[in-house]
C-alpha cells in the first residue's frame, strides 16, 4: 500500500487577493458623523431665529435638510466620472466659475446680504459662486501641476502664471468683498504649489509679498482693521464691536468641560449672531463643552490627515492629478475648519467663513459633499489600480 500523501488539488481563486473595499468607511463614517451632528446643531441654533425671521422655527432645518440631499446626489454623479475626466475639464470648470464671479459685479445680478454681494438667485437656492471657485481651482492647479511640472520647478514664469490667475480670481471675490474665502483660496494654492516642487526661494518670496499685501488689505479697510483691534482685545467694547467674539467666548465658558446639554444654551437665542452659520462652533462649546468642541476638532483633523493619505497613496502609483488633487481638498478642509474654530475661540480676528459640513449654507454643504466624492473617486481608483497590479490582469469597475 502506498502511504504517501497524494499532492492535493489547489483552487487557483484561493491564491487570489481579495477584492478590496469599494469605499474608505473610516473616512465615510467621520463625514457622517460631523453632516448628522451639523443637523443636529443647525436646529438646536436656528430655531429662535426661524420664529423670529420666518415665524417658522424649522424654517432653516428644511433649508438645511433640502441642501444635504441635493449635496448627496451632486456627490453621488461626481463619484461616476474618472480623474482623468476632470483633469481635462479643471480650466473649463476655472473659466465657467470666473464668468459667475464677474457677472455678480453687474448691477442687478447679485443679492446683496450684510453688505456683501455673494449670491446669484435662482429660485428657491441662491448660487455662491466663490465656493464653487475653491472646488474648481483646485482643479486646475492639480492638472497644472501634471502638465507643467518642470516649468514650475525651474523657471520663475511657471510660478507665476497661475499666480496671475489665482489674483485675478482673488480681486474678484474681494469685490463681493469676502476676505476668508480669499486668504483660504489663496493659502490652498500656495500649498498646492509648494507641495508641487515649485523653487524655494520663489515660495517664500511669494509668501512674504502676499503677506504684506493681506496688511494692506486689512489696515486701508476701515471694517477689518476694526476686526483686527476687537481681536487684540475682545472685553474693549463687548456690546458694540467686540460683540460676536465677546458673546463666542462666554458660549464657551458657561459650557465647561461638558455643557449644559443640548437645547440648552442661551447664547443662541439673540445674543450670539450667526449662530447657525458662522458661529455654530460656539454653540457646540456651550452646549456639548469641551468634550464635543474636543470631538469635533479631532474629525476634521483625521478626515485631513485622511485626505493626505489618500494622495500619498495615489502618488506612489503614478497618478499625479489625482495626488494633487486629494493633497488640495485636504489643505482646503483642514484651513478652513481651521480658521472658523480659531476665530470662535478667539485665535484668530472674525472672518466670514462657514465650518465645513456642519454650518448652516446651502453652497457650503454642497461643495463638501462634492469634495469628499472626489476623495473617494480618487481612493477608489487607487485600490483599483492595486487591485489589478495583484492579479497581473485588468481592473474591475464599479459602474
Amino acid at each position: 500500500m502506498n502511504t504517501m500523501a497524494r499532492p492535493q488539488a489547489t483552487d487557483a481563486r484561493s491564491t487570489e487577493r481579495p477584492m478590496p473595499a469599494l469605499i474608505d468607511w473610516w473616512l465615510l463614517g467621520a463625514v457622517v458623523l460631523l453632516l448628522c451632528f451639523g443637523l443636529v446643531m443647525v436646529s438646536s441654533a436656528s430655531m429662535t431665529v426661524g420664529d423670529r425671521l420666518a415665524g417658522d422655527p424649522f424654517f432653516y432645518i428644511y433649508r438645511h435638510l433640502f441642501a444635504m440631499g441635493l449635496g448627496v446626489a451632486c456627490a453621488v454623479l461626481f463619484f461616476q466620472a474618472p480623474m482623468v475626466q476632470w483633469q481635462k475639464a479643471g480650466p473649463l470648470l476655472v473659466f465657467f466659475a470666473m464668468l459667475l464671479l464677474m457677472l455678480l459685479l453687474v448691477p442687478g445680478v447679485g443679492k446683496t446680504v450684510n453688505g456683501a454681494t455673494r449670491w446669484i438667485p435662482l429660485g428657491i437656492f441662491n448660487l455662491q459662486s466663490s465656493e464653487f471657485m475653491k472646488l474648481f481651482m483646485v482643479l486646475y492647479i492639480a492638472g497644472y501641476l501634471v502638465r507643467r511640472q518642470d516649468e514650475v520647478a525651474r523657471s520663475f514664469w511657471g510660478f507665476a502664471k497661475p499666480m496671475l490667475l489665482l489674483v485675478i480670481t482673488s480681486s474678484l471675490i474681494l469685490m463681493q468683498p469676502d476676505f476668508g474665502t480669499t486668504v483660504v483660496l489663496f493659502a490652498t494654492a500656495l500649498g498646492m504649489l509648494f507641495l508641487g516642487g515649485v523653487v524655494l526661494y520663489q515660495f517664500a518670496t511669494l509668501i512674504f509679498v502676499s503677506g504684506i499685501a493681506g496688511w494692506a488689505l486689512i489696515y486701508f479697510s476701515p471694517y477689518r482693521w476694526q476686526r483686527m483691534t476687537t481681536f487684540l482685545n475682545p472685553w474693549d467694547d463687548p456690546f458694540n464691536t467686540d460683540f460676536q467674539l465677546s458673546q463666542a467666548l462666554i458660549a464657551f465658558g458657561r459650557g465647561e468641560i461638558s455643557g449644559v446639554g443640548l437645547g440648552s444654551g442661551i447664547q443662541k437665542q439673540f445674543y450670539l449672531p450667526e449662530a447657525h452659520t458662522d458661529f455654530i462652533m460656539a454653540v457646540v462649546g456651550e452646549e456639548f463643552g469641551l468634550i464635543g468642541t474636543l470631538s469635533v476638532i479631532f474629525l476634521f483633523a483625521f478626515i485631513t490627515w485622511r485626505a493626505f493619505q489618500i494622495g500619498v497613496r495615489a502618488e506612489e502609483r503614478g497618478e499625479r492629478f489625482s495626488a494633487y488633487t486629494a493633497y488640495g481638498l485636504g489643505l482646503w478642509l483642514g484651513l478652513q475648519a481651521f480658521i472658523n474654530i480659531g476665530v470662535n475661540v478667539g485665535m484668530l480676528p472674525t472672518k466670514g467663513l462657514t465650518l465645513p459640513f456642519m454650518s448652516y449654507g446651502s453652497n457650503s454643504i454642497i461643495v463638501v459633499c462634492m469634495v469628499m466624492a472626489l476623495l473617494f473617486r480618487i481612493d477608489y481608483e487607487s485600490r483599483q489600480s492595486g487591485h489589478a497590479k495583484s492579479k497581473g490582469g485588468r481592473s474591475w469597475n464599479l459602474m
